[in-house]
């Protein structure tokens, strides 16, 4: 009996001992489920507002913000094929009005600014502003550094800066200004443009001037180009890029495999064309981009570009076979075809530790009509004969993320004179049976998605007897917020 009691004795005192410790494990217990409750709540709210903004965009087809990205640094984590359009700010909050130009707060516009600042050190054994069998009107943007505002300028020097203003205008229109700088203290609209956001059945219609959709590195503004300059064959048929006043539109094929129609009336008042000042079109144009993913890693893009104008007296310098520097004028039309192909790798979609991508375009033009030598009487006053010629020109280049922040890239390139025939001026002006190219080498660093130096360094044998062994030292700085730019 004595053993009983004490042995429930034992077992009255050591539960009695127990009590509080279970009752501060159910507490703790309680605390945790409320926090997981909590944060159930909380993500369930998260889900409904996301819900309910994308319900919102999907009435209002405005596009869906993206990340900003300015300087390139961070190529492979723009958007995919299928996303060809540049991103648009959100659209403006309740309470801006069109109609009663009314708004209800500070804020309730607020359009996506950055400006671009760049600068650039050029060391040139030889430089010229020439290329060797390809006409070009005076001023137009080539040699060394074609593309930035300079042209074989050497030493150090600011660069194009680049002022940007984007915004979604209402539910239906997009509008976008970018504003350059060159360093010669001169101005320039690059792009003033209004886009519709609205239309259904993947179609967009862009109106107003903006840079052509014709091949891959055209419709790229300068600061994301993994290199310097402008490839010789972009300087040569379009120097070194191509900008109208006209319409375009694109169509968006409803497909898994990105696939886009393009087609665009202007103006033609740059080269390859000239400023008719005329009722109706200058120039067209047609573009068709397909392209979409392999596997995780591997992402591509290929298209097909025609460019068709009809300059007038489109002025070109040049030196005849007598050794006079002569000023000649060409009238008649100008097709230019471009086939570009882009591949993109990196490991399981991440860019961030590595990535590589291989880029490469195909120019080939065709003009024919009338040149007019030596149109200022210099050396034996006008003559006028008939003119035709076809001359190409290709680049290719790879760019390689080695770890994160750098990368280092080749770029090979190379034009061909091809058939050119002068008529009866054969006899004044020079044919040469020479074929430009260059080769350049970089590497760049980027800490952020808003800066980027580089090193690169270059053989240019673009015009005949001369070599121009070039050092070109870069920096590009944003400020501000600027949408992210295609694949």
């Amino acid at each position: 009996m004595f053993c009983r009691n004490t042995a429930a004795a034992a077992l009255a005192v050591a539960f009695a001992a127990s009590a509080p410790a279970w009752a501060a494990e159910d507490a703790e217990l309680q605390q945790i489920r409320d926090e997981i409750k909590a944060l159930k709540d909380a993500y369930e709210a998260r889900i409904k507002a996301l819900e309910e903004r994308l319900r919102q965009s999907q009435t209002t087809g405005a596009p869906v913000p993206q990340q900003a990205e300015t300087t390139g640094a961070t190529s492979q984590q723009q958007s995919e094929p299928a996303a060809s359009q540049a991103a648009a700010p959100a659209p403006p909050a309740p309470g801006y009005g069109a109609a009663t130009g009314t708004q209800s707060s500070a804020n309730a516009f607020n359009p996506a600014i950055s400006l671009i600042l760049s600068g650039l050190y050029a060391n040139l054994s030889n430089p010229g502003n020439q290329i060797t069998g390809f006409h070009v009107p005076p001023g137009t943007a080539i040699g060394p550094g074609a593309g930035t505002g300079l042209g074989g300028v050497r030493g150090f020097s600011l660069t194009e800066s680049e002022l940007g203003i984007y915004a979604n205008i209402d539910p239906y229109f997009y509008g976008g200004f970018n504003f350059a700088v060159e360093p010669d203290n001169s101005v320039e609209t690059e792009e003033a443009f209004i886009q519709t956001i609205g239309l259904s059945h993947g179609l967009t219609v862009k109106a107003g001037r903006f840079f052509s959709g014709i091949g891959y590195l055209n419709e790229q503004h300068m600061h994301v180009w993994d290199f310097v300059d402008a490839p010789l064959a972009y300087q040569a048929f379009l120097g070194s890029q191509m900008n109208d006043d006209g319409v375009q539109l694109r169509w968006l094929a409803p497909t898994e495999t990105f696939l886009e129609f393009g087609a665009e009336v202007g103006r033609g008042r740059n080269f390859p064309g000239s400023d008719r000042d005329k009722n109706g079109v200058g120039s067209s144009a047609l573009f068709a981009h397909m392209g979409g993913d392999v596997g995780d890693s591997h992402s591509w893009r290929a298209g097909l570009s025609l460019l068709q104008t009809s300059p007038q007296d489109r002025q070109f310098d040049d030196t005849d076979l007598a050794g006079v520097a002569v000023r000649d004028s060409f009238t008649g039309t100008s097709r230019l075809w471009i086939a570009d192909f882009v591949w993109k790798y990196a490991p399981n979609g991440n860019s961030y530790y590595t990535n590589f991508k291989l880029q490469g375009e195909y120019l080939r033009r065709s003009e024919n009509g009338n040149v007019t030598y030596d149109i200022n009487g210099a050396s034996l006053g006008p003559s006028i004969a008939g003119y035709s010629s076809t001359q190409s020109g290709w680049y290719l280049q790879g760019v390689y993320q080695f770890m994160p922040y750098w990368r280092v890239g080749l770029r090979t390139e190379q034009l061909y004179t091809g058939s050119v025939d002068y008529g009866v001026n054969n006899a004044f002006i020079a044919r040469p049976e020479f074929d430009p190219r260059k080769n350049s080498v970089m590497v760049d660093y980027s800490p952020s998605e808003f800066s980027r130096i580089r090193l690169q360094l270059a053989q240019d044998k673009s015009r005949e007897e001369a070599t121009d062994n070039q050092i070109f030292v870069q920096y590009m700085m944003s400020l501000g917020a600027h949408g992210a730019h295609q694949f």
